[in-house]
C-alpha cells in the first residue's frame, strides 16, 4: 500500500494533537460521569447504557440543564433575533441608513431561515457540553426545503489544535461506525483507491472511521482560507480534498466558556463546581446508607448454635428458633445523627448552583417575577459572566451568522457586501447584550436628567443633538433601523416644519 503523503502528514499532526488532550480527558470524563452521564463516554460506548451508578445527588445534572436553558434564553434565544446586521466603519456616514434600512431585510430573512432550522435544538446541546469547556457546532449546506442544517458534535469526536497565534486552526473529527457503502454517499466528490473501492465493493456491512480534518491556509494572507480533508482510518488513504475561501466557509464552531494561557480547551462553570459535585454525591450515598441501617438495623446474637444468622429473613411474621437461656438476637443502636450530613449537603448544593449561575432562579413556588425583577436578574447574569460573554460573541454569535450569510450567498438566495466587519458587522441585540447596554442607557438618562434641572430646557437645545441622541437611544434598546427615520427623512421634516412656521409668520395678522 501507498502511503499518501498529506494523510501521512496530518494523520501525525493528529497524533500529537490527540495526546496533549490526554491531559484533560480524565477531568472531562468525570464532569460527564457526574452532571452529564447521558453523553458520550471519552472511553467506551455508552449509546443507550446508563452511566449513573455514580450519582446520587441530582443537583448537578439538572443544574447543567438549567445553566444550558438559561443561557440560551440569554444569548439566543429562540424565535427571537439576537442580533443585527448594520453598516461598518468602512461606509460614509452620509449611506450608512441606506444601507442598514436595506441589511434590515437580510437580517430579517437571515433569522427566518435560522429559526426554521435546528440551531434551537443543536445549540442546546453544545451548551451542555459548553458547561464543561468546549461546545462544538457544525453548520452545513443543507437542501432546497432546509437551506442551512446544524449538528452538535460530541467534544469525545473533536480534538482541536492551535496555531502560531493561539487560535484554533486545526479540528480534527472522529466520524465512527461509517460503513463503506456510505462513503460514496458522505463524500460524492470523493477518490477512493483500490484498496478502499474493494472494501466498499466486497465489505459493504462492514464499517470504518473516517478523519475528517480542516485547518487553515496560511498561504492566504489576506483572507480566510481553509483545507478540507477527510482520511479512512482502515486503509490510511486520502478520499477527500477541497478548499474553502471566504469569512464563513469554515463549517466548524468551536467556542470556549473560558481558557487559561497556553491551553485549547476551555474550562467551563462545571471545573469549578466538580469538588462540591463529588462531595454532595458522597455525602447523599452516606445518608442513605445511614438510613437503610437505620430501617433495616444491626443485631448481635450469642453463637448457641440453635440460630443461624445465614438463614434469618428479617421480614413480618417471622419466628427465630433459640436455644433456653440465650438472649436471641438484640439490636445495636445507630452510632449518632446524620443532621451534620445535612448542612454539609445544603452548603453544597447551594455552591453548585452558584458555579452554574443558577442561584438566582428564585423560589418556583413564589409568584412570577415583575418585567422590572427579571431585567435585573438578566443584568446580574450579565456582569458575573461578563468574560465568557465576550468570548461567546467572537467564537459563536459571529461565526454562526457568517456561516449562514456564507451558505446563503452560495445559494444565491441573498446579497450581503463582505462581511468583515468594517463593510458589514454584526451587532448582538439578545437579553444579555441589552443587559449590557442598559448600563448605557442609564448613564445617558441620568445626564439629560441633571442638565435639564441645572440648565433648563432653552439650554438643553443647544447643549444637546437631539437627533442623534435618540438614534443612540435606539441603537441601545434595540429597535430595528428601519422603524427609525434615517438622516435625510429628518432633514426633509425638519424643513418642512421651519417652513410652516415661517408661513405662519409671515401670515397677514386679523385686524382688532
Amino acid at each position: 500500500m501507498i502511503e499518501d503523503p498529506i494523510a501521512k502528514e496530518y494523520l501525525k499532526r493528529y497524533e500529537k494533537a490527540k495526546a496533549k488532550r490526554t491531559n484533560f480527558v480524565d477531568v472531562f470524563e468525570e464532569c460527564y460521569e457526574y452532571a452529564l452521564p447521558q453523553r458520550e463516554s471519552f472511553y467506551y460506548e455508552v449509546s443507550g447504557q446508563r452511566r449513573d451508578d455514580k450519582i446520587f445527588d441530582e443537583t448537578a445534572v439538572v443544574g447543567v440543564q438549567e445553566f444550558a436553558s438559561r443561557l440560551q434564553s440569554g444569548l439566543v434565544p429562540n424565535f427571537a433575533r439576537w442580533a443585527d446586521f448594520t453598516a461598518g466603519s468602512e461606509v460614509p456616514k452620509a449611506q450608512r441608513d441606506g444601507i442598514n434600512n436595506d441589511l434590515e431585510e437580510v437580517t430579517e430573512y437571515v433569522f427566518e431561515i435560522i429559526q426554521n432550522s435546528n440551531f434551537a435544538q443543536e445549540v442546546h446541546e453544545s451548551f451542555m457540553d459548553l458547561a464543561v469547556g468546549t461546545g462544538i457546532l457544525v453548520c452545513e449546506e443543507g437542501d432546497a426545503i432546509n437551506p442551512i442544517r446544524f449538528s452538535a458534535i460530541p467534544l469525545p469526536h473533536v480534538i482541536l489544535d492551535t496555531g502560531p497565534d493561539d487560535i484554533i486552526d486545526h479540528v480534527f473529527r472522529e466520524r465512527k461506525k461509517i460503513r463503506y457503502d456510505q462513503l460514496p454517499l458522505l463524500y460524492p466528490k470523493g477518490t477512493f483507491d483500490n484498496n478502499l473501492q474493494g472494501l466498499i465493493n466486497n465489505q459493504s456491512d462492514q464499517t470504518t472511521t473516517v478523519l475528517e480534518i480542516i485547518c487553515k491556509n496560511y498561504d492566504k494572507k489576506n483572507e480566510e482560507a481553509y483545507f478540507h480533508y477527510a482520511i479512512c482510518m482502515t486503509t490510511k488513504s486520502l478520499i477527500m480534498k477541497r478548499e474553502m475561501n471566504g469569512i464563513g466557509s469554515n463549517p466548524f464552531i468551536c467556542f470556549r466558556w473560558s481558557k487559561c494561557a497556553g491551553e485549547v480547551y476551555g474550562r467551563g462553570p462545571l471545573f469549578n463546581a466538580l469538588s462540591a459535585i463529588k462531595t454532595t454525591n458522597l455525602t447523599v450515598e452516606l445518608i442513605l446508607e445511614n438510613a437503610q441501617m437505620a430501617i433495616s438495623g444491626i443485631y448481635q446474637m450469642e453463637d448457641d448454635g440453635v440460630v443461624n444468622p445465614d438463614t434469618i429473613n428479617l421480614v413480618p411474621g417471622t419466628i427465630i428458633p433459640k436455644a433456653m437461656g440465650s438472649a436471641g438476637l438484640q439490636p445495636i443502636n445507630a452510632a449518632g445523627s446524620f443532621d451534620v450530613a445535612q448542612l454539609v449537603l445544603n452548603d453544597m448544593r447551594n455552591n453548585i448552583k452558584r458555579a452554574l449561575y443558577n442561584d438566582m432562579l428564585g423560589d418556583p413556588n413564589r409568584t412570577p417575577a415583575s418585567a422590572t425583577e427579571v431585567a435585573e436578574r438578566m443584568a446580574d447574569l450579565s456582569r458575573r459572566i461578563g468574560s465568557a460573554f465576550g468570548r461567546l460573541q467572537v467564537e459563536l454569535v459571529q461565526p454562526v451568522l457568517q456561516r449562514v450569510i456564507y451558505i446563503l450567498k452560495k445559494q444565491g438566495r441573498i446579497e450581503v457586501p463582505t462581511l468583515n466587519g468594517r463593510e458589514v458587522k454584526v451587532r448582538s441585540v439578545s437579553p444579555l447584550a441589552q443587559a449590557q447596554a442598559n448600563a448605557d442607557i442609564t448613564s445617558v438618562s441620568r445626564f439629560l436628567e441633571l442638565a435639564q434641572g441645572a440648565f433648563g430646557p432653552e439650554m438643553m437645545q443647544v447643549l444637546i443633538n437631539s437627533e442623534e441622541t435618540a438614534a443612540y437611544l435606539a441603537k441601545k434598546f434595540g429597535v430595528p433601523d428601519n422603524l427609525v427615520r434615517d438622516a435625510e427623512e429628518r432633514k426633509e421634516i425638519v424643513d418642512l416644519m421651519q417652513q410652516m412656521q415661517q408661513g405662519q409668520a409671515q401670515a397677514p395678522q386679523p385686524m382688532e
